[in-house]
């Protein structure tokens, strides 16, 4: 039957159309995020895209094909095409057909489907019949093999038995009710269906809290991943300040000092480091060089390529992957749900801003012109270097001149990607500079004065897509970013996300070059903020100087 005033049309090559303007539009948007991807977000009408990917993690947190139909049916304007309804049906089923079983030290693949088994023993080149034996070696690139032939194995292995090491929280940390409903998505299941899995949410939203609640219901020596050396004393700072962990029991596992305790944090950088391409990785015996129970993947959207190889050959670990965003640019998506897990807990970024959890953020896109040289100098170039020159466009300075005056009595964060331009910027402005080549010290120094307030503005490279702990910054200007990553926005945004006193609200501006390519790559890299329920408001250079003005009239004449 058809129902016209829904908001939702389903194609049959499994894409999605949401009215924008529609008044079910939130509603229908926050239902189909759980199983659909967002693949184009202009003005009046979004497209989603169901893949098998989307539907096999909707599989493992519940919503099998009924859910998903169910929820296409409530919002669609047209009856579902047959051939979509048939696709779902048959890609959530493929999530469960084929299972791998663990019994008295062996590890068997189990195939209820004839059909399928003999899939599966041609994609792991394994003649015979019955149930396959599997090496517990080839745990993690016997899943990989399989999900890439559309089955996706759910894993009832269990895990090795593990050091024991309890961090026994203390009474003054009480988890907020998200972070206790990731730990327990995460822990459902015991020993065997519990213990792996990746927990999506927002930047700000605590993500470490909810791994310091892990780390206390499993009970085990664990060993934790990071971006960078912040990172990795944050965790450190958070463990001591929110359990009984004695000092001497958390080991840094870094670039200045390599220590290995019951609770380890390193780095993703540490890990990868290798004198050349050709040698192997130094660190990777780290893995195995205690009985861990739990190793946790900090911003695992982040988890360089090398880092899965050797993941792959430690299934027998518990495994918890935290992020803001499932999204990787390098399309190894597949990989984290075959290696580390599924995905077990999801919370949209604007439902924790609704309930204070997260800052409320205003998004704006400033279009600012090329100069006359500039322009010249972008019509003529090689399309491989029209994005530079977009990127660095010199009017830029003028613009966040204007922005930072606005915000004077703000915490102001601003981030690009090129370490010149952002040179030209800190000495423009007068605002110190953090890059990856700024030792740790003085970066600790920086962040320590900009969260005394000593510092107002700091100027930040791609360092700002990590984390990094500034709470009280509630302004990010954006000069330039890496072409479409919708990954480094959302990283961005989450920089000035935690909750604010007062008011709790936060300012976001991207500057982005006028009838330039930067505008195709902005509007790529804001898909996936569209998709949580943010809004850019557009302005123009001149519009943001007219405002001003128009500012400092009302102030001069008060």
């Amino acid at each position: 039957m058809n129902q016209p005033s829904n908001p939702l049309i389903v194609q049959s090559d499994m894409s999605v159309l949401l009215e924008v303007m529609n008044p079910l539009f939130e509603e229908a948007r926050d239902a189909l995020s759980s199983f659909a991807e967002l693949q184009k977000s202009p003005e009046y009408m979004h497209t989603y895209k169901i893949t098998s990917l989307s539907l096999w993690n909707a599989a493992s947190s519940g919503t099998g094909a009924d859910g998903v139909i169910h929820i296409l049916n409530k919002y669609s304007k047209h009856p579902l095409p047959d051939i979509v309804s048939a696709t779902i049906i048959n890609n959530s089923e493929r999530y469960g057909k084929v299972r791998l079983v663990e019994e008295a030290g062996r590890f068997f693949l189990e195939c209820n489907d004839e059909t399928v088994s003999l899939e599966v023993r041609a994609a792991l080149k394994t003649p015979g019949g019955g149930r396959i034996e599997v090496s517990s070696a080839f745990r993690g690139q016997m899943k990989q093999i399989l999900l890439k032939i559309g089955y996706p194995v759910v894993d009832l292995a269990g895990y090795g038995d593990a050091a024991e090491f309890s961090i026994a929280l203390k009474d003054s940390f009480t988890p907020r009710w998200y972070q206790n409903e990731a730990a327990d998505a995460f822990h459902a299941g015991g020993s065997v269906m519990g213990g792996s899995g990746v927990i999506v949410l927002p930047c700000g939203a605590g993500k470490t809290m909810v791994g310091i609640t892990v780390m206390d219901k499993v009970g085990v020596e664990t060993l934790i991943l990071t971006t960078g050396i912040t990172a990795l004393r944050q965790w450190r700072d958070e463990l001591l300040d929110k359990s009984y962990i004695p000092p001497e029991h958390i080991g840094e596992y870094s670039g200045e000092v390599k220590e290995i305790k019951p609770v380890t944090i390193t780095t993703y950088q540490t890990l990868t480091h290798r004198r050349s391409k050709d040698d192997p990785f130094t660190h990777f015996e780290l893995f195995n060089h205690r009985n861990w129970g739990l190793i946790i993947y900090d911003e695992v959207h982040m988890l360089p390529a090398p880092v899965f190889r050797v993941t792959s050959e430690i299934q027998s670990k518990r495994r918890l992957g935290l992020t803001a965003t499932l999204i990787r640019e390098d399309g190894l998506e597949g990989d984290v749900f075959s290696l580390i897990s599924s995905k077990k807990y999801d919370l949209p970024w604007k439902a924790l801003e609704k309930t204070g959890y997260i800052a409320e953020a205003s998004c704006t896109e400033v279009r600012v012109p090329l100069t006359d040289a500039d322009r010249y100098e972008y019509a003529i170039a090689p399309k491989r270097n029209k994005f530079r020159i977009a990127a660095e466009n010199k009017q830029k300075l003028a613009a966040l001149t204007l922005l930072l005056e606005k915000h004077s009595r703000d915490n102001v964060l601003v981030i690009g990607q090129y370490v010149q331009q952002l040179k030209h910027i800190s000495q423009s402005i007068g605002a110190p500079m953090i890059t990856g080549s700024t030792k740790n010290d003085e970066r600790e120094l920086l962040y320590t004065a900009f969260k005394r307030g000593e510092i107002k503005t700091l100027v930040l490279s791609k360092v700002a897509n990590f984390a990094i702990d500034l709470p009280d910054a509630n302004v990010a200007i954006e000069i330039s970013g890496a072409f479409g990553s919708r990954q480094e926005e959302a990283q961005r945004l989450g920089r000035i996300l935690r909750p604010k006193p007062g008011d709790n609200k936060a300012w976001f501006y991207a500057l982005v070059s006028d009838d330039t390519n930067e505008l195709d790559f902005s509007a790529k890299r804001q898909m996936f903020l569209t998709e949580q329920g943010y809004k850019y408001s557009i302005v123009r250079h001149e519009g943001l100087a007219t405002k001003q003005a128009v500012k400092q009239g009302d102030d001069s004449s008060a």
